[in-house]
């Protein structure tokens, strides 16, 4: 289940892709797949373990086109250990609602895309997210260790971008039939398992069958829903290039 449209995003083979706060590796693998070279990095091992290990299969199904390649790195992305101008293309997937500093992660994430490349943030759209906030105090920070510490209001997210150094290029909504799953969670109660409460474990069930089969049904109504329920918003900008890197 991908939240970052590629074709916005501009990603060819042979990229250079940052995938930070990979997570369990969504937007990596799909960036392989398209012949892009792919730093995966979070702050949790784990994860990166699990992608490791997955990129590894992959490569061993013959999953993966001749050139792409994957590395991963253990990174705060508000220190991160890249040289300047170091990728093409950054994806940042619901992990800038998690920072504290955000404006010191963007300008990190900013100094090591080179001029002319372009960026991806997604973060819980504020509607539904606030709706999950009223619902739970223990689906956000402080109650849920590492949880989100805040709902980014319509358009913050692209001034955030803009103040950073990027000209904001497009943005949408994802993931509308996601929402109402997050309600009945933080609702039912957020910790408790999914399979434990009958609304959610069917919703889950239903999800799951969604993104297995991708019925047309179900597209169209995310694509009808999206403006107004999407669970995340998505972000997109480019680094300037300057009239001196233009010239050389």
């Amino acid at each position: 289940m991908l939240t970052v449209d590629y074709e916005t995003l501009g990603l060819h083979a042979g990229d250079r892709l940052l995938d930070i706060g990979c997570g369990f590796g969504r937007h990596s693998y799909e960036a392989l797949r398209r012949g892009a070279t792919v730093v995966s990095s979070d702050f949790s091992m784990p994860e990166l373990t699990e992608v490791d290990g997955t990129v590894e299969a992959m490569r061993m199904a013959g999953e993966l086109p001749s050139g792409a390649s994957s590395s991963s790195c253990n990174a705060d992305v508000t220190r991160l250990p890249f040289p300047d101008a170091s990728f093409d293309r950054i994806i940042a997937s619901e992990i800038l609602e998690h920072i504290e500093d955000d404006v010191a992660a963007l300008t990190e994430l900013v100094r090591v895309l080179r001029p002319g490349g372009t960026f991806a943030a997604t973060v819980p759209a504020a509607l539904p997210e606030r709706i999950c906030w009223k619902l739970s105090d223990e689906y956000y920070a402080p109650k849920a260790e590492g949880g989100h510490v805040r709902i980014y209001a319509r358009n913050e997210l692209a001034q955030r971008m803009s103040n950073a150094g990027l000209e904001v290029t497009d943005q949408h909504r994802a993931h509308a039939l996601h929402s109402p799953y997050w309600w009945l969670r933080c609702a039912v109660g957020v910790n408790r398992p999914t399979e434990e409460h009958p609304l959610t474990d069917a919703y889950n069930r239903f999800l799951t069958w969604d993104i297995m089969t991708q019925p047309t049904s179900t597209k169209v109504a995310d694509r009808i829903l999206n403006p107004v329920l999407g669970k995340s918003l998505v972000v997109y900008g480019t680094k300037p290039v300057s009239a001196l890197a233009a010239a050389a």
